[in-house]
């Protein structure tokens, strides 16, 4: 199979086209058909070596954890699917992820593709949409009536927790510069702060919740909007125990757990139409056009999700 990997750490130049074999699939495990994958922050984070200490990894390294495409293949103990189904998945985080033309993906990270969703529509959801739905249900348990700031509401993960959030009831806040204010507002967003011209933790007190993904000094400035008793999540970072302290709430940083069954749910959102796939731009299958796609998840300043249509 056609796969774009790298053999060594460094900057976006080290993404190469080589052929390797097809995987092998355990018995737990599917063979899908990558149809379209997405760009996600991970992926350029370690192919920078940021997170070598944490995945120790021989090379060669693929790079990659949304698919979306088609079951080729399945494993003796698979029971929920079958070949040719449509499928989409945030797959277990392996060296040999999605950037290629096939991927295994253990059956409980898998969900049906939503029949309304093409799949680089699908492929935009997994990794993003997981992270939104964990970090606004399962860890800050927003509910009807929350005041919710979520920033960089104009990105990957952003422009789908403002969707989430809404769904949930929830009041919604969100930073995102000037050119964006009608997008996240068509999201859903119910005040918008332009980051290049106003300082959010000047406009907003009194919050519930702040779903935190840019990390740093945006991180610590997230704690003065909260009140007592408030939550903080942060996809960017460890938050300070003495700003949690100070300001009576509580904080955490996440990581997603994949989640076939929660991106079940999801799927079902997406069928309904309450939530919308946000793909903002798209390239192509090759080791130039994956450099381009890292070169502008770099920038921070991709609107939607970047997505890489394989077949």
């Amino acid at each position: 199979m056609r796969a774009v990997v790298i053999n060594e750490y460094g900057s976006k130049d080290v993404l190469v086209e080589q052929e390797l074999p097809k995987p092998e699939i355990n018995a737990n495990q599917v063979l899908v058909e990558v149809h379209a994958t997405s760009i996600n922050p991970i992926d350029w984070k370690l192919r920078a070596g940021y997170l070598k200490q944490m995945l120790d990894w021989s090379f060669p390294i693929i790079l990659g954890w949304d698919v979306a495409g088609k079951i080729v293949e399945v494993g003796s103990d698979v029971k929920n699917f079958e070949v040719g189904d449509e499928v989409f998945a945030r797959p277990d985080t392996t060296a040999k992820g999605t950037y290629a033309e096939f991927t295994t993906v253990d059956q409980e990270l898998l969900a049906k593709k939503p029949s309304n969703l093409t799949f680089e529509e699908a492929a935009s959801i997994p990794l993003a949409g997981l992270t939104a739905w964990q970090c606004l249900v399962d860890n800050t348990q927003v509910k009807q009536g929350d005041k919710v700031l979520i920033q960089a509401g104009a990105g990957g993960v952003g422009s789908l927790a403002i969707q989430m959030a809404k769904h949930l009831g929830a009041y919604v806040a969100t930073t995102a510069s000037e050119k964006n204010e009608a997008y996240v507002k068509e999201l859903g967003a119910d005040v918008f702060i332009n980051y290049r011209t106003q300082q959010f933790e000047e406009e907003l007190s009194d919050y519930d919740v702040v779903i935190d993904t840019m990390g740093d000094e945006i991180l610590n400035k997230g704690f003065q909007v909260l009140k007592p008793g408030g939550r903080l999540v942060t996809i960017a970072g460890q938050p300070d125990p003495a700003l949690a302290e100070k300001h009576q709430v509580t904080a955490s940083s996440y990581w997603l757990t994949p989640n076939g069954k929660q991106l079940a749910e999801i799927g079902d959102l997406l069928e309904k139409g309450i939530v919308k796939p946000q793909v903002g731009s798209t390239f192509g299958f090759s080791a130039e056009q994956l450099q381009k796609a890292h070169e502008l998840s770099e920038t921070h300043h991709a609107k939607g999700k970047i997505v890489i249509k394989v077949k």
